[in-house]
Protein backbone atom coordinates (compact mmCIF):
# COMPACT_ATOMS: atom_id res chain seq x y z
CA UNK A 1 0.00 0.00 0.00
CA UNK A 2 0.77 3.35 -0.78
CA UNK A 3 2.34 5.65 2.36
CA UNK A 4 2.44 8.97 0.01
CA UNK A 5 -0.71 11.25 0.03
CA UNK A 6 -0.69 11.73 -3.65
CA UNK A 7 -0.11 7.99 -4.58
CA UNK A 8 -2.94 7.04 -2.46
CA UNK A 9 -5.02 9.53 -4.35
CA UNK A 10 -3.66 8.11 -7.80
CA UNK A 11 -5.03 4.70 -6.24
CA UNK A 12 -8.51 5.99 -5.59
CA UNK A 13 -8.81 7.71 -8.75
CA UNK A 14 -7.51 4.70 -10.88
CA UNK A 15 -10.00 2.81 -9.12
CA UNK A 16 -12.78 5.21 -9.61
CA UNK A 17 -11.58 5.26 -13.73
CA UNK A 18 -11.54 1.27 -13.97
CA UNK A 19 -15.14 0.99 -12.67
CA UNK A 20 -16.21 3.71 -14.92
CA UNK A 21 -14.78 2.63 -17.85
CA UNK A 22 -15.70 -1.22 -17.39
CA UNK A 23 -19.43 -0.08 -17.07
CA UNK A 24 -18.96 1.64 -20.36
CA UNK A 25 -17.65 -1.31 -21.63
CA UNK A 26 -20.04 -3.49 -20.58
CA UNK A 27 -22.86 -1.08 -21.92
CA UNK A 28 -21.03 -1.28 -25.43
CA UNK A 29 -20.86 -5.20 -24.93
CA UNK A 30 -24.48 -5.22 -24.45
CA UNK A 31 -25.55 -3.26 -27.49
CA UNK A 32 -23.64 -5.14 -29.68
CA UNK A 33 -25.31 -8.08 -28.13
CA UNK A 34 -29.07 -7.01 -28.37
CA UNK A 35 -28.23 -6.07 -32.04
CA UNK A 36 -26.62 -9.40 -32.82
CA UNK A 37 -29.41 -11.51 -31.56
CA UNK A 38 -31.65 -9.48 -33.27
CA UNK A 39 -30.09 -10.45 -36.73
CA UNK A 40 -29.59 -14.03 -35.82
CA UNK A 41 -33.83 -14.04 -34.73
CA UNK A 42 -34.40 -12.41 -38.25
CA UNK A 43 -35.92 -9.29 -37.30
CA UNK A 44 -35.16 -6.67 -38.98
CA UNK A 45 -37.11 -3.88 -36.98
CA UNK A 46 -35.62 -5.04 -34.19
CA UNK A 47 -32.23 -4.87 -35.74
CA UNK A 48 -32.48 -1.84 -36.73
CA UNK A 49 -33.66 0.19 -33.76
CA UNK A 50 -30.63 -2.03 -31.52
CA UNK A 51 -28.18 -0.99 -34.35
CA UNK A 52 -29.29 3.22 -33.59
CA UNK A 53 -28.96 2.19 -30.25
CA UNK A 54 -25.52 0.97 -30.18
CA UNK A 55 -23.78 3.65 -32.47
CA UNK A 56 -23.71 6.12 -29.74
CA UNK A 57 -22.94 4.12 -27.25
CA UNK A 58 -19.69 2.92 -29.47
CA UNK A 59 -18.91 6.28 -30.41
CA UNK A 60 -18.88 7.74 -26.90
CA UNK A 61 -16.76 5.06 -25.92
CA UNK A 62 -14.07 5.83 -28.70
CA UNK A 63 -14.43 9.77 -27.76
CA UNK A 64 -13.61 8.65 -23.80
CA UNK A 65 -10.71 6.66 -24.82
CA UNK A 66 -12.25 3.52 -23.64
CA UNK A 67 -12.18 1.26 -27.32
CA UNK A 68 -10.16 2.68 -30.04
CA UNK A 69 -11.53 4.75 -32.88
CA UNK A 70 -10.55 2.22 -35.95
CA UNK A 71 -12.18 -0.28 -33.69
CA UNK A 72 -15.09 1.25 -33.46
CA UNK A 73 -15.56 1.93 -36.75
CA UNK A 74 -14.68 -1.57 -37.98
CA UNK A 75 -17.30 -2.76 -35.11
CA UNK A 76 -19.70 -0.07 -36.57
CA UNK A 77 -19.26 -1.10 -40.17
CA UNK A 78 -19.61 -4.83 -39.57
CA UNK A 79 -23.09 -4.41 -37.46
CA UNK A 80 -24.24 -2.00 -40.12
CA UNK A 81 -23.85 -5.04 -43.07
CA UNK A 82 -25.09 -7.27 -40.55
CA UNK A 83 -28.53 -5.05 -40.47
CA UNK A 84 -28.60 -4.36 -43.83
CA UNK A 85 -28.29 -7.97 -44.86
CA UNK A 86 -31.46 -8.53 -42.84
CA UNK A 87 -33.55 -5.82 -44.35
CA UNK A 88 -32.65 -7.07 -47.82
CA UNK A 89 -32.95 -10.59 -47.33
Amino acid sequence: MANIASAQKRIRQTATRTARNKARKSRVHGAIRKVEEAVAAGNKEVALAAFRAAQPELQRAAGKGVLKANTVSRKISRLSAQVKAVSAA
